[in-house]
């Protein structure tokens, strides 16, 4: 999502802008960002290695692109077989299943960042991330499918975040509403009532089947995660009673329910909170992490709040001194936590920092470059680590200026 882009409540006008990224930037700790290599087009990085980028998901347009002609009474006519452009596909989330099988779920067939016409679809890997299925859905809701977070349960069972959304008949949202307003119009106020919201599902065979959805109160992009204990948990933006606008909720039935039972408090001046993602680490401390886009609150740094009994209470957000979002959490199997984030402003790129004391502190001058990218409509990176020790990364990004997005991956490792 945009730099503007509030993903509750959709108050803000997407501002993408169309500059093509520079690496000759500074990074977070003002180190000066090197150029991509001239021929593979990856960055030599001091603790990481890059192995490859690729697309993995374009899902091209299937149905005319609108008129282009006139008959002989004067009414507009589809006259030749152009086809409208390839689909919007945005906000993976991966995961790596117990059968050593890649999924990613995300929202797609889209004709845009904000219509009606979002799908949360499913690709599968069975060879370590080589070669993609075909994309299938797996929700088509009346509304508009946003996101997608996965994860696979202690039991084995698949839970797939999401939420849904009417911004496209919001008059903010000028382009999707002087598009899309009519198709909001034929929505019943029943039907917006029964589908508008967080969700999750579930699906006990891998995938085959899914469950009727639950309600979440709150929901983040790469969705809830598991705890040692069996549990899920969730931190999430929402609004429950006198908490929010970062609420934590908790299943004990492995995902087919969910319960309020905190929240993070925030800074008083916060002001833009949006999009957590949360882990446990190895102590047994819970670590959140958080968007922070509000311009009058340090400028989009990262806030950062622990947990010492479960997610009950929280250590009030703080600023990390890592500049991008959102945030996507990851424990490696030597303990030292991963962080991928998209770094949304020139130099436009998906990025990775480490903790080796669990989030205490953060090698900032060691950041990460996984990629460029052209524009700011990108990111939403989550990453696994695979059984050699290397990561495949999951994100979205457009291949130029203009371009709808795609699915893309980064299979890379550290170095030592």
């Amino acid at each position: 999502m945009s730099k503007a882009y509030n993903r509750r409540n959709f108050l803000g006008l997407i501002g993408v802008s169309p500059l093509v990224a520079r690496f000759a930037d500074l990074n977070s700790t003002g180190t000066e960002v090197k150029l991509p290599h001239p021929v593979t087009g990856t960055f030599e990085q001091a603790i990481a290695e890059i192995f490859e980028t690729k697309t993995i998901c374009i899902e091209p347009g299937r149905f005319p692109a609108g008129c282009n002609g006139i008959d002989k009474n004067g009414h507009p006519v589809q006259v030749t077989n152009q086809i409208e452009p390839n689909r919007y596909l945005g906000w993976p989330t991966i995961v790596l299943t117990k059968n050593n099988e890649l999924i990613i779920v995300y929202s797609g067939d889209r004709d845009s960042h904000v219509c009606p016409f979002g799908k949360t679809q499913l690709l599968r890997s069975a060879d370590n991330g080589k070669t993609w299925s075909a994309p299938v859905t797996i929700t088509n809701t009346p509304l508009d499918d946003r996101d997608a977070g996965i994860i696979q349960t202690k039991k084995g069972t698949l839970v797939v975040s999401w939420f849904t959304s009417l911004a496209f008949e919001n008059p903010a949202w000028k382009g999707a509403y002087n598009k899309y307003a009519r198709i909001g119009e034929k929505i019943g106020a029943e039907t917006k009532k029964e589908w508008l919201g967080n969700w999750t599902k579930r699906s006990p065979d891998g995938g085959k089947t899914w469950e009727s959805p639950s309600r979440t109160v709150g929901t983040a992009p790469h969705g809830p995660v598991n705890l040692k204990n069996g549990h899920l948990l969730y931190v999430g933006t929402g609004r429950y009673k006198s908490m929010g606008p970062v609420l934590i909720e908790r299943s004990t039935d492995d995902g087919v329910s969910w319960q309020v039972i905190g929240n993070i408090p925030l800074p008083e001046n916060a002001k833009s909170i949006s999009e957590p993602h949360v882990i446990e680490l190895p102590s047994g401390k819970l670590l959140a992490m958080i968007r922070n886009e509000s311009k009058e609150f340090h400028n989009g740094y990262l806030l950062q709040s622990e947990s010492y009994d479960g997610g009950k209470t929280w250590t009030v957000a703080r600023e990390t001194g890592i500049w991008g979002y959102p945030p996507h959490l990851t424990l490696l199997k030597n303990n030292t936590l991963l962080l991928t984030y998209g770094h949304r402003k020139p130099a436009y790129s998906q990025r990775a920092c480490l903790s080796y004391d669990e989030g205490k502190t953060w090698d900032l001058k060691n950041e990460v470059i996984l990629t460029s990218s052209p524009n700011g409509d990108m990111g939403y990176p989550s990453s696994v680590q695979l059984h050699d020790g290397s990561i495949i990364t999951a994100y979205y990004q457009s291949p130029g200026s203009g371009q709808p997005t795609n699915i893309v991956t980064t299979h890379w490792q550290l170095k030592g």
